[in-house]
């Protein structure tokens, strides 16, 4: 098992910046990509962004493409998530997750789909202030 726990959201006004940050623990060793995915109230739960554990290749949804970035920091099996130019848009619950499955395919799918993902976080809010 693998638990995950995310830290870093809050209240920002628009244009600012929040840095999120997933600590996994447990079984660590097996995993192979970690993501975020977001929730606003009355929506489904998007895809936000991947990283693949290994090489570091990274995935990104069009929505949030050249304003967040996903990094990892593999000895302290962290995953971070940097958001600048906030939009009020950008408010919801932010999830943390990963998996074991290894997918050698780079195609989009693979990533941005949260079935493809075993192990979910907590969640915690952002919220953006126009």
């Amino acid at each position: 098992q693998v638990q995950l726990v995310e830290s870093g959201g809050g209240l920002v006004q628009a244009g600012g910046s929040l840095r999120l940050s997933c600590a996994a623990s447990g079984r660590t060793v097996g995993i192979s990509a970690m993501g975020w995915f977001r929730q606003a109230p009355g929506k489904e739960r998007e895809f936000v962004a991947a990283i693949n554990w290994s090489g570091g290749r990274t995935y990104y949804a069009a929505s949030v493409k050249d304003r967040f970035t996903i990094s990892r920091n593999n000895p302290k099996n962290t995953v971070y998530l940097q958001m600048n130019s906030l939009k009020p848009e950008d408010t919801a619950v932010y999830y943390c997750a990963a998996r074991t499955q290894y997918y050698s395919s780079t195609a989009y799918y693979y990533w941005a789909d949260s079935g493809r993902y075993d192990y979910w976080g907590q969640g915690t809010q952002v919220t953006v202030s126009s």
